[in-house]
Formats: C-alpha cells, structure tokens, sequence
C-alpha cells in the first residue's frame, strides 16, 4: 500500500536527508587509493551516530553493516571488505539513515583518485543525468513509467542498460516500500504519482548487460559479465511545486529546478 506523508513527516525525512547528504559530503575527500570499503563503512556509521541518528540498514532483513559498498562490476548491496581501494575503482556507497524515526536513502559513485578514466567518468556522468532526468518527471500526475522510460532513454545511446532485477521504491515508515519505482518504463503506464509521496529514485547502469548474478553471501549483486556498474539516487517527496530532493547536497546544481532543499 502506497503511503501518503504528512508535512510534519516530509519535514522530519527532509532533516534526515540533510544529515545523510553532509556523510556524503564528506566521503568525497574521504575515499581514496588505500583505503577500504571497511573504513567507509565506519566512517559514514561514526559520522551517522556522531550525529543522532541510525545506520537504518543494521539489521534490515538481516544485513549487518551501515552501508552497501560495491566497486567496480558490483551492482549494488556489496558488502565492505578489505580489499584496499585502487585509482581508477568506480565506488558505490549506499546507506540509510533514521533521525529521530524518519528515513532518507541515497547512493552516490565516486571514483578513485583524480587521473581522467574516461570508461568511469562517463558513466559517472551518464548515470547522474539520468537520475536528474527521472527527478523531472517526479511531478503529480506522472506516473512512475514516466520516470523509468525518460532514464533508459538516456543511457541507451551509450550501449549501455538499466538492471532490470531491481528499482526504486517507496520510503517510510521501513526502508523499502510501495511503488516500485523502475529504471525502465512505458510513459503513462505505473502507479500515478500523488502529492504527499516519499520515494528513491535510483538508476543501475551497466556498462555491458543488463544481467545480474548474486554472489554466495546471499547480498551482493554484480554484472554477469564483469562489466562496470554506476549508480546515483536519491530521495524524493512529491509535492504540489515539484519534486524536493531531500537528500541534495552541497553545491549539487539541478538542472530543471530552483533547489529548495538546502533552505
């Protein structure tokens, strides 16, 4: 069942957000050639806790760590290890934060070291327009197909495909809740978009197939062919002026809108 929140719960998933963006903030100049998808995952737990707040994914269906980290062919829910990172490793860091009871989600990419890479930094790139692109579409009215079709029109240019075997979804009271929100779609088809609705809106690109195989933790997904992986998202409410990013961060620039998350 679809969940409509009150402004009271926007406001308290927005302060949420803002604390999970500033973590990812701070990973940009955290993460480096050295270190391991260890010290992130403690990192961002010290600084969630350090702030009030929850590792929200601890315990979720059993997961044990405050972060999903997954490089490189790993798709998304990697668990940390480690491995130390290189230059040139395409990082994804996904977590949940819990502030005082309200949720916020988002993962981010970030590349290892400064040297041009021109395979990662242009699936990087591919895949943040393709985010901004389904936040467009985020609009009362819309529906979710909306969202899923605008994405994987973008990136199918660049060869490359939308993982099919997961999407985005609705947020609160629990981390993963209706609608489903896919990264492919048929514009008109899908749950309609109402004013009050929170949700992520998350694209898995893969540089070579769209295929996922899962490894024997039970957890991590990687790309069938050893192909690279990008991810973004973000989360969302739907209201009445557009769609507020609560999760934005600092000197994130949206190209369809005025930001008024950072107010």
């Amino acid at each position: 069942m679809i969940s409509i929140k009150s402004e009271r719960e926007i406001k308290g998933m927005h302060e949420s957000g803002k604390l999970l963006a500033s973590i990812h903030e701070a990973l940009r100049t955290f993460i480096k050639a050295g270190k391991t998808t260890f010290d992130i995952d403690r990192f961002v737990h010290k600084m969630i806790e350090d702030n009030g707040g929850t590792a929200a994914q601890i315990g979720y269906e059993g997961y044990e760590f405050a972060t999903c980290c997954s490089v490189n062919d790993e798709m998304c829910h990697g668990f940390p290890t480690n491995k130390k990172l290189q230059d040139g490793d395409l990082v994804k860091v996904d977590f949940c934060v819990d502030l005082n009871g309200f949720l916020s989600d988002s993962c981010w990419s970030y590349k290892v070291g400064n040297q041009k890479h021109d395979v990662v930094d242009t699936m990087m790139k591919v895949t943040q327009e393709a985010l901004y692109l389904g936040l467009e579409k985020a609009v009362v009215g819309n529906r979710v197909g909306d969202i899923g079709a605008v994405m994987d029109a973008h990136i199918r240019p660049y060869g490359y495909h939308m993982s099919l075997d997961f999407s985005g979804h609705g947020l609160g009271p629990t981390i993963h809740e209706d609608p489903m929100v896919p990264f492919t779609g048929i514009e008109g088809k899908g749950a309609r978009l109402r004013e009050g609705m929170v949700i992520t809106i998350e694209p898995i690109v893969n540089e070579l197939s769209r295929y996922t195989k899962i490894e024997s933790n039970g957890w991590t997904a990687k790309t069938i062919d050893g192909g690279l992986s990008c991810q973004y998202e973000h989360t969302l409410a739907i209201t009445k002026d557009g769609p507020l990013i609560t999760t934005i961060q600092e000197g994130e620039v949206l190209p369809f809108a005025k930001n008024p998350s950072k107010n």
